[in-house]
């Protein structure tokens, strides 16, 4: 039985649909409020980074005291101040700048483009490190139940997850959100249950815990002198650092938060913060409180839990087993929901550079769903190479993350910084702007140079590697697009000048697709002149407005859009117009280009049905792999499906002036 292609197609339309939802559109009623999340959706959306993080940068500081546990209790103060600066000075970064895009959007236009770049491109790094690291946490939080955490099937199994994660997420943000909300809702329930139990059961302890402290101290002071101790307690310190990862994720996804934006920040930013202060530094405490040592097979959250609740099985009911397993599915699961934040901030900075052409602008394009669908893929594709290549070790990860996070907390403080000073004469409160940007500013350099200099050799060298590569292919990117820019600029001008001449009537009409009104579009309006001569009667404008996450705003932006659309369509007309042809034109908007231009283009066809239909590509004198990542091949994707419905279309090349290409 021979199976046609058209049902194949089907069919996979319908698995399509299954695995990934229905298609959304962008003009639908309500589409924004539908797709937007309130502060406590996205506090589980991108506050689970930084709230997971206690199931592992509380225990990397922890170890790395070396004996020195009683240095324990000013590591969780140091941890819970320094969450507090960090994210009251993000606040104002919200404030400041409601639209999103965080860190790179406040270095490149407080600082300069390149701070700005180097900025994105940690972020983008930080962002795959917090994936991966995140799902090998998850994966060993899971394994820890049964003691397991050295097992074979370690990097498959995280692997499995990440692609999980990648199908929920070209679903949509909501739904994803959704889905994952009663894990977090449990690892919050159980963890407030652990923490109470520590600081309300051990009530009486506490003082004797806080005495061996600051007598333990003075001793590490005698012992091993008071530099040897500081140098330990900040190498614990910034071992630790992933503990504040994530906090920088409500400004730069502000883009799906619900309106009043800056609100909606605020209020999220600060659920994260009070929720990360105190469960890091209350797991911190417990360790002290238990004592906890590392046992094989198990991680330090997971002897803490034993240790409190291994005691409560004593009635029918085993109330304690039913604890444990709760708190560590709660923590692996959570883990696998931090991975959220990178799988929402990744594409989306990607999405703001490719806007900026510091990347391929494919990553600005919105799928059928209204997710950025190639960035989503690319940061699994990436975090599936990072646990490739560690073999999903949670150490080696750390050693690696939490690196170029700072490297954003710093630029992004210091244009705030520089900021306020700038407007000191107009902010009345600018001095107490001024000295938070300034302490978060401050704490994220401390942070960064120590945690580069104390990993740099054990494995960070390769992030700080793989940062500057990033930096420098974007550096590639932006100067092909625009060197290409300046190329249709240059077009504009040759064009203009060789479509003034001849005016008698024609006899057929032409369709051709254009986007704005540039340099191809009218080579190509030439070229059609040249090719059908005294045969060209009319012809047709065919244009879409697509719909990309900078375009995606809100109803008055995309009426801006179309606006502006319809008036370059105009000018099409009038230069067509006086060259002596009947002109009219046509657009859409929508997510995809190629679909919308196919349905204008069987518009068409169904009025003037010998209507030839033309598409101008930009061609190169030696094609590259770089050129054809960095542009679109819509002519060549359009051309497929319309020759596959019987319908005439022309490819018309266009060359670059050499002189400028």
């Amino acid at each position: 039985m021979q199976i046609s292609s058209h049902n194949v197609r089907r069919a996979a339309q319908r698995i399509e649909r299954l695995v990934l939802g229905r298609e959304k559109s962008p003009l639908e009623r309500g589409i924004f409020h539908n797709l937007s999340l309130v502060a406590f959706f996205a506090w589980v959306g991108l506050g689970a980074d930084g709230l997971s993080s206690s199931c592992y940068g509380p225990e990397e500081a922890y170890l790395a005291l070396h004996g020195h546990y009683h240095l324990a209790l000013f590591l969780a103060l140091a941890t819970a101040i320094t969450v507090a600066v960090i994210a009251a000075s993000y606040s104002q970064i919200i404030e400041l700048f409601p639209g999103g895009g965080g860190g790179y959007l406040v270095a490149s236009t407080l600082l300069n483009p390149t701070a700005g770049v180097i900025s994105g491109c940690a972020l983008i790094v930080d962002y795959v490190l917090t994936i991966a690291v995140s799902v090998a946490s998850g994966v060993d939080a899971l394994l820890s139940f049964g003691s397991h955490t050295d097992s074979p099937h370690k990097t498959l199994i995280s692997i499995g997850a990440i692609f999980a994660l990648v199908m929920l997420n070209l679903r949509g943000v909501k739904e994803s959100v959704r889905i994952l909300l009663p894990i977090f809702l449990v690892f919050v329930v159980t963890h407030a249950i652990l923490i109470a139990v520590t600081m309300g059961g051990h009530a009486s302890g506490l003082p004797a815990v806080f005495r061996e402290s600051i007598d333990g101290t003075r001793e590490s002071f005698q012992s091993i002198g008071i530099w040897a101790t500081v140098f330990l307690f900040l190498r614990a310190y910034s071992l630790g650092a992933g503990t504040y990862t994530g906090i920088e994720a409500v400004s730069n996804g502000m883009g799906v938060l619900r309106e009043p934006r800056v609100r909606t920040g605020k209020r999220t930013m600060l659920y994260m913060a009070v929720s990360l202060a105190i469960t890091a530094a209350g797991i911190l405490l417990g360790y002290r409180v238990f004592d906890i040592h590392h046992e094989a097979g198990r991680t330090l959250n997971a002897t803490l839990v034993h240790r409190i609740a291994d005691g409560w099985d004593s009635g029918p009911v085993p109330f304690g087993t039913i604890f444990v397993a709760l708190t560590l599915l709660s923590e692996g699961a959570l883990l696998f929901v931090a991975a959220q934040t990178g799988f929402l901030g990744g594409p989306r900075m990607l999405a703001c550079m490719a806007v900026d052409r510091w990347v391929p602008n494919r990553f600005a394009n919105l799928s059928s769903r209204l997710v950025t669908g190639n960035g989503v893929l690319l940061m699994g594709a990436a975090a599936a190479v990072a646990l490739v290549y560690t073999g999903a070790s949670v150490k080696a990860l750390v050693i690696m993350y939490s690196i170029n996070v700072f490297v954003t907390f710093t630029l992004s403080q210091l244009g705030m910084v520089r900021h306020w000073w700038m407007e000191r004469s107009r902010v009345k409160d600018w001095a107490w702007r001024f000295f938070l940007n300034g302490s978060g500013m401050l704490l994220s350099l401390v942070i960064l140079i120590i945690t580069v200099t104390l990993k740099f050799f054990q494995g960070g060298w390769l992030t700080v590697l793989v940062t500057g590569a990033t930096v420098g292919v974007a550096f590639l990117v932006r100067r092909h697009y625009r060197r290409f820019q300046f190329a249709l600029t240059m077009l504009n001008l040759l064009v203009e000048n060789s479509l003034a001449a001849a005016s008698e009537r024609r006899a057929a009409t032409a369709a051709i697709f254009v986007n704005r009104y540039d340099g191809l579009g009218l080579h190509t309006l030439g070229r059609v002149r040249t090719l059908m001569g005294s045969d060209l009667r009319k012809v047709v404008f065919l244009s879409v407005v697509q719909v990309d996450s900078d375009q995606f705003r809100d109803e008055d932006h995309l009426r801006t859009l179309t606006q502006s659309r319809h008036q370059d369509l105009q000018r099409y007309e009038a230069v067509a117009r006086d060259a002596g042809l009947e002109a009219e034109s046509r657009f859409a908007i929508g997510t995809d280009v190629v679909f919308e231009l196919e349905r204008l283009a069987f518009a068409v066809s169904e009025l003037e049905p010998q209507t030839v239909f033309v598409a101008g590509q930009v061609v190169f004198q030696q094609e590259t792999v770089t050129q054809r990542l960095l542009h679109n091949e819509v002519a060549f994707a359009l051309q497929r499906r319309l020759l596959y419905k019987g319908l005439d279309i022309i490819i018309v090349p266009v060359q670059l002036p050499k002189e400028v290409w």
